[in-house]
């Protein structure tokens, strides 16, 4: 609305002196007419007040000197005309010199018209020649009516106008800034108290909230950035329109638009580019905040899987979204450069075979990469086995994985070198125990006694939550060196096995002592079969 007030404003306000402002594509000066080396032929613009009069062309090697001749002579010839009496009247005249049509002002040489000026025309010279000198009479009045000092005044009124106007659309999008900052801060003050008050709080809640608050941060940075380029417009916008209401800053505009249209055009597209991830990030964090929600009637299990699942998928399509608009942003600014991006196209396709056959391992890391996604074969947060390594996976992508193990290390796998994985927290694990017994023990007994341990620890509160169901004693699963071997398997939530573990053993160890039996430690029997031997062990005694 703001920007659309403005616009209004403008169209309104120019007056018809002021509505020649030259246009950004159009300052591109000299531009090419033919392309034969040195000797082509090139165009540009006469300018007088900052406003574009007529074009001239001529070969590459003469254009400069002749576009600076013209140039200077024609302001020579304004200046003499506009300290003459107001009701004076220009004389421009085409006159013949050599066959040639050749312009005068005020009995005053200007120019020669030449086959290539007439040639930007398409008609002869001539005719070309009494455009030029038309243009020329209605512009040089024109631009003597601008001096006058009424018109001066009505020109220093819409400025203040439009400085005003400035001042108001700042004053409101500024304001409206705050109340939108406001806004989403309370959304989000909102959102954790009820999250913390919640008499419901479930496992989907934590993370459901974290992407809520990464996508209003988000929208926010959009936000501010799309601010911050509306103050711009406001601002640059109307002191660029003041520029050209008067004719002694008019020119100006023409300085300001050749030294910043570039610079103009690729901050532009940066912003672009920028605000178009910011919102890529915030849909993605909404869609998988959804997806999250949703799965309110699923199994804790599943949901707490869904969890990781989302985490993943959502980090990795952030990554593909920041490279899709930047890469997009790139081809902009080639764009915004004038430079043909066809070509440049054409080759990058084939320069792509080219490093596609040389980095095929990439390759096959982002299929692998992204297969382990799609098939869920592990995820974010998951404790994984990968050959010789493991740990709990920190980072995920379509390139590489990387786990930290026990000891700290921070272990880089490419996705292309796993080959089996062993997903140790895939939506449920489990505690392995081996439960060595002395063979002087009364089994029936440990066993019972193990049993109970269990199931008592099974009861309590705080370990139901981590327990999915009932601790199994399989019984005595192998007679070892260290003795008789009881193995319990105990079904936990995902990465809880050793809490759980480490707990049943602190608990087991105190009920076996209770009851006297002994863990029984590794042992080992000689027997000596050797008679030699045993004869001198013998004689050894009764010495």
């Amino acid at each position: 609305m703001v920007i659309a007030t403005s616009m209004a404003i403008t169209v309104v306000s120019v007056p018809k002196a002021t509505a020649q402002i030259p246009l950004l594509p159009d300052l591109q000066a000299p531009s090419s007419v033919s392309n034969d080396s040195n000797n082509r032929v090139v165009s540009g613009w006469i300018y007088l007040d900052g406003r574009r009069l007529f074009q001239i062309a001529a070969s590459k090697t003469n254009f400069p000197e002749r576009l600076e001749d013209i140039q200077k002579k024609l302001e020579a010839i304004s200046q003499y005309y506009f300290q003459l009496p107001a009701n004076t009247q220009v004389k421009v005249e085409v006159r013949k010199v050599n066959e040639l049509p050749v312009i005068y002002i005020n009995d005053q040489y200007l120019m020669t018209v030449t086959s290539e000026d007439a040639g930007l025309r398409q008609v002869d010279m001539s005719t070309s020649a009494n455009q030029i000198a038309d243009s020329l009479k209605e512009d040089l009045q024109q631009a003597k009516q601008e001096r006058q000092t009424q018109f001066l005044i009505d020109q220093g009124k819409i400025a203040g106008a439009t400085g005003l106007a400035m001042i108001v659309m700042s004053s409101a999008v500024y304001g409206w800034q705050r109340r939108s900052r406001k806004k989403s801060d309370s959304v989000t003050s909102q959102a954790q108290n009820e999250l913390f008050n919640s008499p419901t709080l479930t496992a989907a809640q934590p993370i459901t909230t974290q992407l809520n608050q990464q996508q209003v941060r988000h929208v926010e940075e959009a936000k501010r950035r799309l601010f911050q380029l509306t103050q711009a417009g406001i601002w640059g916008g109307g002191s660029f329109f003041i520029l050209g209401l008067f004719p002694y800053t008019r020119g100006f505009q023409v300085a300001i638009l050749n030294a910043a249209q570039f610079p103009l055009r690729l901050g532009v597209v940066l912003l672009v580019t920028y605000v178009a991830v910011r919102l890529s990030y915030a849909l993605i964090d909404r869609f998988a905040s959804t997806l999250i929600s949703s799965s309110a009637f699923l199994t804790p299990e599943d949901s707490a899987r869904l969890q990781l699942r989302v985490s993943t998928f959502s980090g990795v399509t952030k990554s593909i979204a920041t490279v899709i608009c930047v890469g997009v942003g790139f081809l902009l600014a080639l764009v915004s450069l004038g430079i043909d991006i066809v070509p440049l196209l054409a080759g990058a396709s084939l320069v792509g075979v080219a490093v596609s056959l040389a980095s095929q391992n990439l390759i096959k890391d982002a299929i692998n990469g992204f297969l382990i996604i799609l098939e869920d074969q592990y995820a974010l947060g998951d404790v994984i086995n990968v050959g010789n390594v493991g740990g709990l996976v920190e980072n995920l992508n379509l390139r590489m994985t990387q786990v930290r193990d026990s000891e700290g290390r921070l272990i880089t796998i490419p996705n292309s070198e796993i080959k089996i994985v062993a997903n140790l927290s895939s939506r449920w694990s489990r505690a392995d125990l081996t439960i060595p017994i002395d063979y002087q023990a009364d089994v029936e007994e440990a066993l019972k006694l193990i049993k109970t341990v269990a199931e008592k620890m099974n009861q309590e509160l705080q370990w139901q939550a981590q327990i999915l169901e009932p601790p199994q004693v399989l019984g005595i699963d192998q007679f070892g060196d260290r003795g008789l071997i009881i193995r319990v398997w105990i079904k936990t939530q995902p990465l809880k096995q050793w809490d759980v573990a480490r707990e049943f053993r602190r608990r087991l160890k105190i009920a076996l002592d209770e009851a006297g039996i002994t863990i029984s430690v590794p042992q080992q029997a000689i027997w000596v079969n050797d008679g030699h031997l045993l004869n001198l062990q013998g004689n050894g005694k009764s010495n």
